[in-house]
């Protein structure tokens, strides 16, 4: 059993006794296949303890990717112990309050740590990791085209149920193709892959960045796509707007607006994919959730282009839910 490989984990490392007290608290937010656990032996500090299996093959870059960013200087959590035998870490426990926690604080609470998050961002575009460090697959066409069916056949066919073979037409249109070509024309910087609000922790007044596993090499607005059009936030056109606003002081430059768009159009078709896939697994329904907020930032975001003809019947069916 994955908690008690971890119980046996913190005992070994802390060196106590069979008898010694420790208090395990699950942490059920994601869905990486990883079990993880808030680990409390009496007497002494609080680590969150990972154990995870290979059935994913981004887990086994989390130690590595780890080891990485800290070197490089980023907030991540410390690791403290590591078996990759047994396929278990402790590391630094730094509390529950992420980006989602702080949903309903005014700007002027949340803005410090959106600011600390976008400042590590940008510092990831000019870091250059070792040689021999593997990534995931890179950000190319075949990889955006891979995320765009992704979202017909996990939410069109198997969520919806739409026509097969009107799913089908729609995932062909050339719209679509056009958009994997132009943004898998670039992929030479690192990407986090998932930098949401519930992937960013608020502690000691900065984000510290966690579930890094799938990082790997593509375009930067992706990542900021990730955060300014996260369907767990919901972000209000004017607090969009600040976020943009801030990432342009940060990183001295304006986004294209065309590639965010084609970045934001990509991320969100990949989330409700997982949202409709995960969230039709047992006791997961909570993702399920997110999908009409997704697609309601979507319409917004493709309003105007050629993506809505592709889209648009998809959006326009989850309307009718």
């Amino acid at each position: 059993m994955p908690a008690d490989t971890l119980l046996t984990a913190v005992r070994n490392y802390l060196k106590l006794g069979p008898t010694h007290t420790c208090i395990m608290e699950p942490i059920t937010k994601g869905a990486s296949g990883r079990t993880i656990i808030r680990l409390k032996p009496e007497g002494h500090p609080t680590y969150i303890g990972i154990h995870y299996t290979l059935d994913r093959k981004d887990n086994a870059n989390y130690l590595p990717v780890s080891q990485f960013l800290k070197n490089a200087g980023f907030n991540v959590p410390e690791v403290i112990y590591d078996n990759t035998g047994r396929r278990v870490a402790l590391v630094e426990d730094l509390g529950d309050a992420d980006l989602l926690s702080m949903k309903d604080e005014p700007w002027e609470v949340r803005e410090p740590i959106y600011r600390s998050a976008l400042e590590q961002l940008d510092k990831l575009f000019y870091t250059r990791p070792p040689k021999d460090l593997e990534f995931q697959p890179a950000f190319d066409e075949a990889m955006y085209r891979w995320e765009q069916n992704y979202f017909y056949d996990q939410l069109a066919d198997e969520y919806l149920g739409m026509n097969p073979a009107l799913v089908h037409e729609l995932s062909e249109h050339p719209a679509l193709s056009q958009m994997a070509k132009d943004l898998g024309a670039s992929s030479r910087n690192l990407v986090h892959r998932d930098f949401q609000s519930q992937n960013i922790i608020a502690h000691d007044g900065k984000a510290w960045l966690i579930d890094f596993q799938g990082m790997r090499r593509g375009r930067q607005e992706y990542d900021l796509a990730s955060l300014v059009y996260d369907p767990y936030m919901n972000h209000s056109a004017e607090d969009r707007q600040k976020l943009l606003d801030l990432w342009e002081e940060i990183s001295e430059e304006e986004p294209i607006a065309p590639i965010l768009q084609k970045c934001a159009t990509q991320r969100l078709m990949q989330a409700m994919g997982a949202f409709a896939k995960i969230g039709r697994q047992p006791q997961q329904e909570w993702y399920l959730q997110h999908i009409p907020t997704a697609a309601a930032i979507l319409r917004d975001v493709i309003a105007g282009s050629n993506l809505e003809e592709p889209l648009l019947p998809v959006l326009d069916e989850i309307e009718t839910l």
